[in-house]
């Protein structure tokens, strides 16, 4: 076998899940010299990933695209609809998509990542301009998370619990064989392409998130109450991730993080990839000019807008079960251009806050109470972390 090349490079990314393959990617396509390690490069990827149809990159090839829903449904206190396309990426595609030459990947573990070098388990140690951390976040006792199982039917059996929807990206009715006072948890049910869909029961956070067991009985239930019967042939789907970093801080003499890693898991919906995508070209031109990443990552307005999102979690892991579909209910009635904001945009704190007043603004008593132990409203002190549980996916 050939000794390993280790000469520096411009660019060593640790790490290819999506975040860290795009921005492998983009920084090939700026002409920098790039080299990755990861622990399994040639794994396929089978999570599903899906993304709103305005936040796909202008550079990234619409094939990646396995289906796009115009108007998604929701079920809260009342049927609602999203005025804004949704789609799902298919996986196999997007990876794909994002390859570059494999000659430059290593195949190894990082067991120490420093801002101009990694040092593997087998004491190798490779050197570069720029070190990006892309090894996703790791749960914790402390950290919230989601949890998910589902499964991938048929055409014919899926619209039957899709009930006339295009696509469920919540349906938080109780049709799963749980009471009131039970943590609620949420069907998502979307296309996937092919004539399949993926029927999924979802805990958006919880600490910690309610179990797979749970989740797959509750699916089961929910789909027997729409007729439908699945017969353990399925292709399943689990999910269990932090929604949260953790307690490192965002900045440190260390490489920079990117992907989960560095802050980017919006907390109240658990999605990541979307933002990596929209990070990627931008980072890849920084490290190519030579410019400051810790300013293009995190500006001002970015940290404030993490900064609410982070009370939006903490507000939704103090809520009572019966609180939860009327907090979605109302946001879901805000403006489109405000539940993007909240959702989408990084930069966006005046968006932000503006949606998270006009929700307050019409909040019951008890939801407004638990609103203003959370932060969200300037001047409020933060409570001791809750070890409630409050779910959704």
């Amino acid at each position: 076998m050939a000794p390993l090349d280790t000469t520096p490079t411009d660019v060593l990314v640790v790490g290819l899940g999506p975040a860290g393959l795009a921005l492998s990617h983009r920084c090939a396509e700026a002409g920098l010299s790039v080299r990755a390690v990861e622990t399994h490069p040639h794994r396929t990827w089978t999570p599903t990933y899906a993304i709103w149809d305005d936040e796909l990159p202008h550079w990234l090839d619409r094939s990646v695209i396995a289906t796009t829903t115009d108007e998604p449904d929701v079920w809260t206190t009342r049927r609602q609809t999203i005025p804004r396309a949704y789609s799902v990426l298919n996986s196999r595609r997007l990876q794909d998509s994002l390859s570059f030459d494999y000659n430059f990947v290593v195949t190894g573990t990082a067991v120490d990542v420093a801002e101009d070098s990694v040092t593997l388990t087998d004491g190798t140690t490779l050197r570069a301009g720029t070190v990006i951390d892309a090894r996703g976040t790791t749960r914790t006792p402390a950290t919230a998370e989601q949890t998910a199982f589902g499964v991938v039917v048929d055409g014919e059996t899926g619209r039957r619990a899709l009930e006339g929807a295009a696509a469920w990206f919540m349906d938080w009715r109780r049709d799963n064989g749980t009471s009131p006072t039970d943590p609620p948890s949420f069907l998502y049910a979307v296309p996937l392409g092919s004539d399949e869909i993926l029927l999924e029961e979802t805990c958006l956070v919880g600490r910690p998130g309610l179990h797979l067991r749970e989740l797959r009985a509750r699916l089961e239930v929910r789909l027997r109450s729409r007729g439908v019967r699945i017969d353990g042939t399925e292709r399943l789907e689990r999910v269990r991730f932090p929604v949260e970093p953790g307690p490192r801080r965002l900045f440190t003499s260390t490489a920079t993080a990117f992907g989960s890693r560095g802050g980017f898991m919006h907390p109240g919906t658990g999605y990541s990839v979307a933002m990596a995508l929209g990070l990627a070209d931008p980072v890849a031109k920084a490290i190519a000019g030579g410019e400051d990443l810790r300013e293009l990552l995190w500006p001002l307005p970015a940290r404030g807008v993490r900064k609410l999102r982070r009370a939006g979690l903490k507000m939704l892991l103090g809520m009572d079960a019966a609180q939860v579909a009327p907090f979605f209910a109302t946001f879901f009635d805000l403006p489109i251009e405000l539940q993007r904001a909240y959702l989408s945009d990084r930069n966006d704190l005046a968006g932000t806050a503006v949606a998270m007043r006009k929700l307050f603004a019409h909040f019951p008593p008890g939801l407004r109470s638990i609103a203003v132990k959370s932060t969200i409203l300037p001047g409020n002190r933060s409570p001791k972390r809750s070890d409630s549980t409050i779910m959704d996916t």
